[in-house]
């Protein structure tokens, strides 16, 4: 099973995310990740896919998302080429004899405490998607309470840009 990260640029219009994502459904693709947002062009959105592939070739696919109505460019973001995030909050079990070491583990993350009580943290953090798993790995221990994750959002390097239709 390989994974690939989409870059899809949509018209922003009711129904589309159904429509892709149950395109992709129904290829038996497994979404790993997803995100969608507005862009810096109004009428258009951008959906970042992660999706798992075992059998069916990734281009028939994408092949198949090009013929959607409202899909305008699709592009798949290789590691070597693109900029990768994933942002994760965990809510993590801290009392006052435990705060301290939450922190140092938090601050060794380059993450951040966005609120504190009684008994827990919460912690923010950003990054590649193995750094944030292994923050995750090391804060188990304390006690996570509770985790919320955004999907991967990624960008091409480079000054090219997807709305760019002149290619500077």
């Amino acid at each position: 099973m390989s994974r690939h990260t989409l870059s899809v640029l949509v018209e922003d219009k009711p129904g589309v995310l159904t429509r892709f994502t149950g395109l992709i459904a129904r290829r038996g693709f497994n979404i790993h990740s997803l995100a969608v947002g507005t862009t810096e062009v109004e009428g258009l959105s951008r959906i970042t896919v992660v999706v798992d592939v075992a059998d069916t070739p990734l281009e028939q696919v994408t092949k198949q998302l090009n013929k959607l109505v409202n899909v305008i460019k699709i592009v798949e973001l290789e590691p070597e080429t693109s900029v990768r995030r994933a942002h994760m909050i965990f809510k993590v079990r801290a009392d006052a004899v435990t705060r301290v070491q939450v922190a140092s583990v938090v601050e060794m993350f380059d993450a951040q405490i966005v609120d504190v009580g009684l008994d827990a943290v919460s912690v923010e953090a950003t990054g590649e998607q193995d750094k944030v798993d292994a923050l995750q790995r090391v804060l188990e221990p304390f006690g996570i309470k509770e985790i919320v994750q955004s999907g991967m959002i990624a960008i091409g390097r480079g000054p090219k840009s997807m709305t760019d239709r002149s290619g500077r």
